[in-house]
């Protein structure tokens, strides 16, 4: 069973990824999607890059979801880890998330824990099926691994959501674990560190940005197709501890993100 980690980087980050990179493992190989702004000047690919194990695939524009899709195209191992420009690995964490696919064959989609320094995440002290989330948990990008053949050519990151997207500036890897449980796929959480990566997240970083604000409102619309309306009133007021932007001013972004996924899904 191979393992590939799919690293997105733009512009310039792709001088972060050599910092990323293992040696050499059997079995262990990195596909990188290189994507390049309008205007930006293409350099040579670093030296440090050209190895036997990495791949290197370019796109054209800006979206974070338009680059982890491209890197999905791309992707040839059995198993995928998602990754970006700034994470940081052992060879203990790509051994984690390979046994756990090779113990159970039924398995389509996992997620794991980060370990964050600037960060402290809550995560469930046990697995747990994706179909209904644990109180508090939420995933992120970078720790969600995937059996590849189950997912490729089935199942995408939704491009209005996400860094660089027009209006909704997060939330992308939610909507990617809805659209793959809606499908039938057997998605579970395990409360096991896979990556390291000492950056707040854009759920923290945005929290007062009015773009990241949406994207929540946007994907509570879309996840809670009855009780929508009492969860928006309850996110702003959480929303408002973290930002104190004000309750109204909360919950009239997340308004505005349920709008436009309506005007736009």
């Amino acid at each position: 069973m191979t393992l590939e980690i799919l690293i997105c980087t733009i512009d310039n980050g792709i001088q972060n990824v050599k910092n990323m990179l293992l040696a050499p493992i059997n079995g262990v190989s990195y596909l990188i999607s290189w994507q390049h702004s309008e205007n930006y000047k293409i350099p040579e690919t670093p030296l440090s890059l050209i190895r036997d194990d990495v791949k290197i695939v370019t796109l054209k524009g800006k979206g974070l979801s338009r680059n982890r899709n491209n890197a999905l195209r791309h992707a040839s191992g059995d198993i995928c880890l998602i990754a970006d420009d700034d994470c940081s690995y052992k060879p203990e964490y790509f051994s984690s998330v390979i046994n756990t696919f090779a113990k159970d064959n039924t398995l389509d989609i996992a997620t794991f824990q980060m370990s964050n320094f600037y960060e402290q995440k809550n995560y469930p002290l046990h697995s747990f099926n994706l179909q209904k989330f644990e109180k508090g948990y939420y995933t992120s990008s970078i720790e969600i691994a995937f059996k590849r053949t189950f997912v490729q050519g089935r199942l995408w990151f939704n491009e209005l959501f996400g860094l660089g997207a027009p209006v909704l500036q997060s939330g992308e890897e939610n909507i990617f674990i809805l659209d793959a449980v809606s499908m039938g796929l057997n998605c579970r959480f395990f409360p096991i560190t896979i990556v390291e990566h000492n950056h707040q997240t854009t759920a923290i970083s945005g929290a007062s940005k009015p773009g990241v604000i949406m994207a929540e409102g946007a994907y509570i619309y879309i996840a809670y197709k009855w009780t929508w309306t009492l969860r928006l009133i309850l996110k702003a007021h959480r929303l408002n501890k973290v930002n104190h932007l004000g309750l109204f001013n909360n919950l009239s972004q997340l308004i505005k993100g349920i709008i436009y996924i309506r005007k736009n899904r």
